[in-house]
């Protein structure tokens, strides 16, 4: 059976197109395309190239922001030391849901990302460039067949990655690289200092796909160029993926510093409730903020929130903010790797306290609960899963303090949740809970106790939880020596 050719995100600008140029008129850039739209690229050597890059104040854009020019010092120190050339390494592999950016890139514009990388890999003596794209994405397809098209300085590969939320993190993507499991090593290891936390043990470069993509941006017009848009203290565009209720996302160019309303407006949208800038590791701001709120890392941090993966996501008035951020809660704890504290007990305790807030049947101590799960979260983790859904989920505490009451004192808010906020399909277990079987004899919550919490009169508090990948041995253990048969796990679909 032939499969549906691949949706490819829709792109538009504010002002210069230099990332998304040529895709007013392409729905992809092929070489000979791109070879049109964007000059020809000039080599540089290693110190230029450094200088560049330090020139346009580039820093990563996958969420970090991380100057490139320091982390690439830092690779080539230790391949100068050890004499092991480096490896490049572009991280396309976007399991935020609410992104796309990376995958419109590497679908419709792979030339763009492939300069920057090769540029670098020239420059610096690579010994081999590796891709990595999300399994069943539009880049899986899309870049081996830019490879193809083109002469590249060292050899280059394509690395397919499961799409799961933790699979952009450059650890787990370098595990992957490696043949081991994708999940963030359990002990840090810097990319750039090979041994352990690099590609074969190499010295690493490894930046996202729009950072390589900036890369040959700054290399085509120059710092002065570069400048011409944005602020000064971050020049340039960038891109953001604008989510829209009922309708495919956006990939929207704009200079920095632009003011996040403007963006909306020339997406048909409403600041509503609340809006989330930066993805599910970044924060929530209030509408009276978030329309003058300037799209660059300082602006935003002078707001409290942060710049991140660049995901923007208004919630509309019509929907319950609490049982849309109680979803998004209880998906990024099955989206973890269980490796550390804060994801096996931390933000499973989080999510459940948000569920119950949402529901409207919690205890008055439940946002105290859920604070004090999300701050012993914060900076505590094996990666920056916890400290970034912390972040997310403490500052829409904030943002929704009168929805947080209303669901305290009363039945709630009394709005359905209408799935504003964009999730995948469930990919996860759910251990099921019959209330009117369960006896209370609390064996379930010995045998999983990183899954079920008892509430005070010895029952299971919740009847649905999520279970992810690394929870289901516990989960069957509970089903199969639950006394009363009163619970069921549902399969991974």
């Amino acid at each position: 059976m032939k499969k549906a050719p691949l949706k490819l995100p829709e792109v538009r600008r504010l002002g210069t197109a230099r990332l998304t140029a040529g895709l007013d008129r392409h729905q992809r850039l092929d070489l000979a395309a791109h070879t049109r739209v964007h000059p020809p690229l000039r080599p540089s050597d290693r110190d230029g190239l450094l200088a560049l890059a330090e020139a346009v104040g580039l820093s990563g854009r996958g969420g970090a922001g991380f100057p490139f020019a320091r982390k690439a010092r830092a690779t080539l120190a230790t391949a100068d030391r050890t004499g092991a050339p480096p490896v490049v390494v572009v991280n396309g592999a976007e399991g935020e849901p609410a992104s796309a950016k990376d995958k419109m890139l590497l679908a419709r514009a792979p030339h763009l990302v492939l300069d920057g990388a090769c540029l670098a890999a020239a420059a610096f003596g690579a010994e081999e460039i590796v891709i990595g794209v999300a399994a069943g994405g539009p880049g899986e397809i899309s870049v081996p067949a830019a490879l193809a098209e083109r002469e590249l300085p060292c050899p280059a590969r394509t690395i397919c990655l499961p799409e799961r939320f933790v699979s952009g993190e450059s650890g787990a993507l370098i595990r992957g690289v490696n043949g081991l499991p994708v999940a963030p090593a359990p002990v840090k290891a810097r990319a750039a200092g090979g041994a352990a936390g690099g590609v074969r043990r190499r010295p690493t470069l490894l930046s996202n796909a729009e950072t390589w993509a900036q890369l040959a941006v700054a290399a085509r017009l120059g710092p002065s160029g570069y400048a011409a848009v944005g602020t000064a203290a971050e020049p340039g565009t960038i891109l953001l993926t604008v989510n829209r209720p009922g309708a495919d996302p956006l990939v929207v160019e704009v200079p920095s510093g632009a003011p996040l309303g403007q963006v909306l407006d020339a997406c048909g949208l409403r600041a509503g409730i609340g809006v989330s800038v930066g993805g599910y590791h970044g924060a929530w701001l209030h509408p009276s903020d978030a329309v003058d709120a300037p799209l660059s890392r300082a602006g935003l941090s002078g707001l409290g929130g942060t710049l991140g993966a660049g995901a923007v996501v208004t919630l509309p008035d019509d929907t319950c903010p609490l049982g849309e951020i109680a979803q998004v809660a209880a998906w990024l704890a099955a989206e973890s790797s269980g490796q550390c504290g804060p994801c096996k007990s931390g933000l499973p305790e989080a999510a459940e306290a948000l569920a119950m807030l949402a529901a409207g049947a919690a205890e008055p101590t439940v946002v105290e609960d859920a604070r004090r799960a999300l701050g012993a979260a914060q900076a505590g983790g094996a990666c920056s899963h916890p400290d970034g859904t912390a972040r997310f989920l403490l500052t829409a505490l904030h943002v929704f303090a009168e929805d947080v009451d209303a669901h305290l004192s009363g039945p709630g808010c009394g709005l359905p949740v209408r799935g504003a906020l964009p999730l995948p399909p469930a990919r996860t277990a759910r251990l099921e809970v019959d209330w009117s079987r369960c006896s209370g004899h609390g064996l379930c919550a010995v045998l999983a106790p990183d899954l079920v919490r008892l509430g005070p009169h010895g029952y299971p508090t919740s009847t649905t939880i999520q279970v992810a990948p690394w929870q289901e041995h516990d989960a069957r253990r509970a089903v199969n020596q639950c006394p009363a048969l009163a619970m069921r796990l549902r399969p991974r679909v």
